[in-house]
Formats: structure tokens, C-alpha cells, sequence
């Protein structure tokens, strides 16, 4: 019986991921996930697009690692462990075997790293674009789920990692020039070329946060659609947001930045909102993980947009948050 092109690509270059049981080796149709007794599922999808989301001179598979690690963030904010993953390809005229076996070389790295096998997917050409989506299946004990919803006046804001570094990363590859050395240069372009999924804290985002979010369209954005959500308002102080060594030399060369660093997006950080009585638990939990957690406001009851200050004055922002609309 002759395969075809797909199947062939399949085979070489997928099929090796695919290391659940419930994946079938790729040999069917669709995969069969059961989940834990007394768990539920969660599900994430998102898509990456070249021109978008990457350049087309990104090696592949960093590109291939970024768009499973944008989902495998949103899963950390819910507190789920990665369960499996489903990849569509959409492949433009000019994309051969060299660009896929780097492609899936950088998956299945990842695929090692957060325990996450590929489940299946589709594999179909491109009138326009490469467009690469992935729909991430994660797991957690049965109602546990953190959502946005859940933030309560009281409550303590916590970030991880340190926000701005993509969008600043972003605005290099587009041409931008501070006084940075090299290695502050590479440190701002690799974070938008490869996020860090917070993959290690989804326990303790479970055990101690109220309400929970991953940063992808700028942190002012993201965190008020959360206090939409919870019916809630903040206060957040700008000053203790935390940045990278780098992005504090950009912004010291261009004061300005600070609005992209707030509202770029790219972060892939997780947004939190802890109790005070939970709050000292979750910095351990976060340091027994090997997270970095910041502590960057406070939840205020009533509804509005969460207020950003600088040394006591409010920023407003041009553009709150990234949107494709």
C-alpha cells in the first residue's frame, strides 16, 4: 500500500511524539484521553502566525517550542499539569524537510521537558502564511481550577518572572537601538523568540491563588480583563513591577518604554491573586519551586479599570493590551 507525502511526514517527523497511549501512534483518526479519577480537564488552544507571532527567519524550532509554550503557560495560570497537546500545520510552498525536522527536533525537546506528548493534529499547505496551532490538554483534581473570576477585594497581586522583556525584544528585531551590551540584547530577544512557560508553579497557583491569568496581551490588559471578570478593581504600583536587568537600561535610555513594557504583551508570565493570610504560603510554595514571585498590588472592592501608578501619579495607557482586532 503507498503512503502519501503526508503520511510519510507524519511518520518521519511526528509519530515519535506522540508517546501516550492515547495517541495511538498517530494511526488513527483522533486520540482518547482519560483523564485521572477525580480529575477534570483543561483545555487550551492557541496559534501562532508567521509575520505575527514570528519572523520568518526564526529557526524553526524555536518557533515550533514557542507555540506549545504559549499554551502550556495558560495551563500553569489554571494550575493544570500538561497532559498531551493536538498540532495544525499550515505550511506555505517553500517549507521542506530541513525546516520540519528542526521544527519537530525543538517540539520534541519539549515534548521531554514538560511531559507533554503530542496527541495528534492535522498537516495542510498554506495559501499565505505558516500558521501553527496547538490545542494543549492539561489536568487537575476535580473542581479546582483557578480562574479569573476568583479574585476578591483584600487580595495581594503577584506576577512571576519579570514583564517587558518580549515586547522590548520585539521592538529590537524591529530596529530599535539603546545602549544595551550584548548580552542584555540577547537576554530581551530570546525572551520574545522562546517564553518560559510557568509550568513548575501549577500547584501552587492551585493551593493559594483566588484568581489566576497568563500574560500574553500586556500585563495593564490582562489584568483588567481579570477584575472584569471578578467584579473587582486594583491598585497596582508601578515601581514594583518587576524588569529584567535589561529592560531597566532600555528604560533608563527611553523613559517612555515604560508603556510598551505594561502593555506589549508577550510575557508568558502568570498573574496571580493571593489572600493575605495565603500570601507568605505562596511566595515558599513559588520559591520551592523555583518560580519567582513579585508582589505588585492590592484588589480594591468595586468595578473599573485597575489604576497603574508611578510614584503616586496615574498612567493611562494609549493602548491597554495587544489585540489582533
Amino acid at each position: 500500500m503507498t503512503c502519501s507525502g503526508e503520511d510519510r511526514l507524519i511518520a518521519r517527523y511526528f509519530r515519535p511524539l506522540a508517546k501516550h497511549p492515547a495517541a495511538f501512534g498517530l494511526m488513527d483518526d483522533a486520540a482518547a484521553l482519560t483523564p485521572p479519577p477525580g480529575y477534570d480537564l483543561v483545555l487550551k488552544a492557541d496559534a501562532v502566525v508567521g509575520g505575527v507571532h514570528f519572523f520568518p527567519d526564526d529557526p524553526p524550532g524555536a518557533v515550533a517550542r514557542k507555540a506549545l509554550r504559549v499554551n502550556l503557560s495558560d495551563l500553569a495560570a489554571k494550575g493544570a499539569a500538561p497532559q498531551g497537546f493536538l498540532l495544525s500545520l499550515a505550511l506555505p510552498d517553500g517549507v521542506g524537510e530541513d525546516w520540519l525536522a528542526a521544527f519537530s527536533a525543538g517540539l520534541a525537546a519539549d515534548v521531554d521537558e514538560f511531559a507533554c506528548p503530542l496527541l495528534g493534529g492535522d498537516t495542510v499547505r498554506s495559501p499565505g502564511a505558516a500558521m501553527i496551532s496547538v490545542a494543549a490538554v492539561g489536568a487537575l483534581p476535580h473542581g479546582t481550577m483557578v480562574r479569573r473570576d476568583g479574585a476578591q477585594p483584600g487580595d495581594r497581586v503577584f506576577v512571576t518572572g519579570t514583564i517587558g522583556d518580549a515586547a522590548l525584544g520585539l521592538r529590537l528585531r524591529q530596529g530599535a537601538r539603546w545602549p544595551l551590551d550584548a548580552r542584555q540584547r540577547d537576554h530581551l530577544l530570546n525572551r520574545y523568540l522562546l517564553p518560559r512557560p510557568r509550568v513548575a508553579l501549577h500547584d501552587a497557583i492551585r493551593a493559594h491563588a483566588s484568581g489566576g491569568m497568563d500574560v500574553s496581551d500586556g500585563l495593564a490588559g490582562d489584568f483588567a480583563k481579570l477584575c472584569r471578570a471578578s467584579g473587582v478593581t486594583a491598585l497596582i504600583d508601578v515601581a514594583r513591577v518587576p524588569l529584567s536587568e535589561a529592560a531597566r537600561a532600555a528604560l533608563d535610555a527611553e523613559p517612555s518604554l515604560m508603556e510598551p513594557i505594561l502593555t506589549g504583551g508577550d510575557d508568558y508570565e502568570v498573574l496571580a491573586t493571593v489572600s493575605d493570610a495565603k500570601r507568605d504560603a505562596f511566595r515558599h510554595a513559588a520559591a520551592a519551586a523555583g518560580v519567582a514571585v513579585t508582589e505588585i498590588g492590592t484588589v480594591l472592592a468595586g468595578e473599573g479599570t485597575p489604576r497603574f501608578l508611578l510614584h503616586g501619579a496615574p498612567l493611562k495607557f494609549a493602548r491597554p493590551a495587544f489585540s489582533h482586532f
